[in-house]
């Protein structure tokens, strides 16, 4: 039986993606009209679309094993598509945009006491499941782009969270104010949520999007207190491999700021189903 299926998978590979030398040219140029892509030179663009049609041919084979039962995730082409994974870091063109690839090189947070850990009553009863989306805690998508800053998002998602929780008002905090001013973190380089809670607390606030909009680089701090939008007077960590405690947290509190290993293809290009790819959060 491994055999047949493993006879189907490459029929199927050979049926679904083009022979080698049939161009892509149509697909190529109609996904970049559709996300509006435009690359400095035909060099670039040269080596974008090789990075493209890898990802085609990936998320061809990974859907066909998932049409046959070995995978519990569905993946698709997105405006994602002409980026290499993190873990593909021998290429000169991938940059560090990945949480867990650029904070491998910084310490980890210091200076936390006992009392700075979320310790859940075991056995309270807690919901099956909670969206603050419909609830009006959580602030439209943005993009970080190009700039390593998804520790600053992360950060301020969970901050509009309480705000909306304390002060109920949906307010867009400013991730550049986090990425210019928390200088334990490294910025567009990459860091760690804890920091940018720690700043926010001893610099007495957080300014708001409008006041201090992103840029996505790195600038100097230019925080204003005339834009502040929130203060936080203390925060808590969730005990790292306990999904109960992650459970009670979300429920007891709100949307939680949470570190995940972006690195690989099949994140990129993830439709829809469960997830699996070796990850853990922080």
């Amino acid at each position: 039986m491994l055999l047949c299926g493993g006879l189907l998978t490459l029929l199927a590979s050979a049926l679904a993606f083009p022979p080698e030398g049939l161009s892509l040219d149509s697909e190529w140029e109609a996904w970049k009209t559709a996300h509006k892509k435009e690359y400095d030179g035909l060099g670039e663009e040269a080596l974008r679309r090789s990075i493209w049609e890898k990802n085609m041919q990936l998320i061809e084979a990974h859907n066909q094993e998932y049409e046959l039962g070995m995978h519990s995730y569905e993946l698709a082409m997105n405006h994602l598509g002409d980026m290499a994974s993190a873990r593909d870091n021998d290429r000169k063109d991938v940059k560090k945009t990945h949480w867990l690839y650029v904070v491998g090189h910084m310490a980890l947070p210091q200076g936390l006491d006992a009392n700075s850990t979320f310790i859940p009553d075991y056995s309270e009863e807690l919901p099956k499941a909670i969206d603050y989306r419909k609830l009006g805690y959580v602030t439209p998508v943005r993009n970080q782009g190009s700039c390593g800053s998804c520790w600053a998002f992360s950060s301020v998602g969970a901050l509009e969270g309480q705000l909306m929780k304390t002060q109920g008002k949906l307010l867009s905090l400013s991730p550049q104010n986090l990425v210019d001013c928390v200088k334990e973190n490294d910025g567009c380089g990459g860091g760690y949520m804890t920091n940018a809670f720690k700043y926010v607390k001893k610099n007495g606030g957080i300014d708001s999007e409008e006041a201090y909009p992103y840029v996505g680089e790195d600038q100097s701090c230019a925080y204003n207190k005339t834009g502040k939008a929130a203060e936080i007077r203390g925060f808590k960590e969730v005990p790292e491999g306990s999904e109960k405690a992650l459970q009670a947290a979300v429920a007891k509190f709100g949307p939680i700021s949470v570190g995940i290993d972006a690195s690989l293809g099949t994140f990129f290009q993830y439709r829809r189903g469960e997830w699996q790819g070796g990850n853990h959060g922080d």
